[in-house]
């Protein structure tokens, strides 16, 4: 029986995604910290900018394969920084402001449409809550869900930054489990990413795991060139959650409609809502996993 559910954070209790601007800005963002702790890198923005990224190819190339976590200060003095001759000694005393700050402004993030009333409803039948989140800071999915409003929902938050292991490393479920005092036959786990979010609790023996999908959608922001005045597009793919086409179309249309920016649908493609896997339920064939969110190449 179940008594537990457990949650991933970003594409599943919020939608994410990036586009230009918050590249721009989180490129900016570390100038900014650099800058606020006597470092002038002394080269020019898109330098910088291929620089970073690069940084995080890296660490990205280590990470994955070994569904490790590193501390801030190894993420940014070994990897993210290098190139501007920059350690782990060196970048300890901010690193952790780095971290919240790439998390907070690299990304887009919103909370889904009926997450408080899902999460009262589950707490209504009498169930124990969690999140386990693969994030590079410390603290940033604490601050996310307390000004979403339902930090006070959840038993236990679980980072990969804190225990050291990434989804879908058993490790981070093991702490998960010993936090909630749950077993993993009791436990449900929801998440949008196949191999981080199914696999994992699967090979953990949850009693039974929902993948959310939804439909991916690309965005055209429109804006103007101030010295041209020619009309520039850039492309951004989201993943919008919703029970149909229509319903699709009006998520987009309402979040969107709060904000100023020019938009068009370019294209809008509907995958399957949620796969459920049950304990010890036959295998589905796997399908090609895909990312929280993903950019226009």
């Amino acid at each position: 029986m179940i008594d537990t559910v457990l949650f991933d954070m970003g594409g599943t209790l919020e939608d994410i995604w990036v586009d230009d601007e918050s590249r721009h800005s989180s490129i900016q963002g570390v100038l900014d910290i650099l800058r606020a702790h006597g470092i002038d890198l002394n080269m020019d923005f898109e330098t910088t900018a291929q620089s970073i990224n690069a940084g995080w190819e890296r660490y990205g190339a280590y990470r994955d394969p070994r569904q490790r976590e590193l501390k801030p200060e190894e993420i940014w003095g070994s990897f993210v920084l290098t190139d501007f001759g920059l350690n782990e000694d060196s970048v300890r005393p901010y690193a952790e402001e780095l971290a919240h700050m790439w998390e907070i402004t690299h990304y887009h993030r919103t909370l889904r449409p009926h997450v408080k009333e899902m999460l009262v409803g589950l707490k209504g039948l009498g169930m124990k809550l969690g999140v386990i989140s693969n994030t590079a800071s410390l603290y940033q999915v604490f601050d996310v869900l307390k000004d979403y409003g339902i930090r006070d929902y959840f038993q236990d938050v679980t980072l990969s930054s804190v225990t050291g292991y990434r989804k879908p490393d058993p490790n981070i479920f093991l702490v998960s489990l010993h936090q909630v005092q749950s077993d993993p036959a009791s436990c449900a786990y929801v998440g949008d990413t196949l191999s981080r979010d199914v696999i994992g609790p699967i090979r953990m023996g949850f009693g039974a795991t929902f993948h959310i999908d939804s439909y991916l959608t690309k965005l055209q922001f429109i804006t103007l060139d101030e010295k041209s005045g020619k009309e520039k597009r850039s492309n951004v793919n989201y993943l919008v959650q919703a029970a149909n086409m229509n319903g699709a179309i009006k998520n987009i249309d309402t979040v969107m409609g709060g904000t100023m920016i020019d938009y068009v649908i370019a294209n809008i493609s509907e995958t399957r809502i949620m796969d459920v896997y049950e304990h010890n339920a036959p295998k589905k064939q796997e399908r090609d996993d895909k990312p929280e969110y993903e950019e226009e190449k």
